[in-house]
């Protein structure tokens, strides 16, 4: 659980309903379902028609990272790698076929595969960088649909303000009627402006924080696989992937 994540939320909407309350605003000012309607449901139509369904599948299956991120234990993996490394030194690269079936993480038992296959060092790169970029930017064109909700959200929050006033310009000789158009008006733009800079923005960024220590990670074992496939000293490849541990 990304403790972080709920606090920022948690911060961000207490730091703006707080002030506005201490303004003497009160909470039920702030809630208009047709602005809402409009926002929402504009922003998420205008963002699903610009995205393919692959990329919105993406997108719904990686949302629960923001606060569930993948755990990458780098330090355990570089040990493990290492290990992989002292095998192949001593009992050759075949002996790593016992270590296959307990490896159960994909990129890294691809890794092992191709290094029992003898695969040249060159080829072992380009094979698994396929798959590295490849799902970088799967996971990163998911994280760019809440960015564009961001990028929609304030423009369809204009749309709803100025739909406000439309409304209350035809009214002007009711004044009942004038109360509610020009509160879905100025509403509007506070969920468009709020959800973009309180909600979207924040979630694309973050996803996109958590795609790029993947990448990190994956990129991390190609570097040892490649590192044993070159017959390296398993204490230079220890060095090596230190790098990748954050201090």
């Amino acid at each position: 659980m990304d403790v972080l994540s709920i606090v920022g939320v948690i911060l961000a909407f207490a730091a703006v309903l707080g002030g506005n309350f201490i303004e003497g605003g009160s909470l039920a000012a702030l809630f208009n379902l047709p602005a809402g309607l409009i926002v929402v449901g504009g922003t998420l139509g205008a963002a699903t028609l610009q995205t393919s369904y692959v990329n919105l599948k993406r997108a719904l299956s990686i949302f629960s990272w923001v606060f569930v991120p993948p755990s990458f234990d780098i330090s355990g993996t570089v040990g493990k790698v290492i290990n992989w490394s002292m095998t192949a030194r001593k009992e050759g690269l075949l002996g790593l076929e016992t270590l296959v079936d307990t490896e159960h993480e994909y990129f890294a038992n691809k890794g092992l595969r191709l290094l029992i296959d003898g695969t040249e060092p060159d080829v072992i790169r380009r094979t698994m960088e396929v798959d590295l970029f490849v799902q970088e930017q799967r996971d990163l064109q998911g994280a760019r649909f809440f960015e564009c909700m961001g990028g929609y959200s304030p423009t369809i929050g204009i749309i709803g303000a100025v739909m406000g006033l439309i409304h209350v310009m035809r009214n002007l000789a009711d004044p009942s009627q004038l109360g509610s158009g020009i509160a879905t008006a100025f509403v509007a733009t506070i969920y468009g402006v709020g959800f973009a800079n309180l909600l979207f923005l924040p979630i694309g960024n973050k996803l996109k924080s958590v795609v790029q220590d993947q990448y990190r990670y994956r990129e991390m074992i190609v570097e040892g696989v490649i590192a044993i496939a070159e017959g390296e000293n398993p204490r230079a490849i220890e060095m090596k992937l230190q790098g990748y541990i954050e201090r």
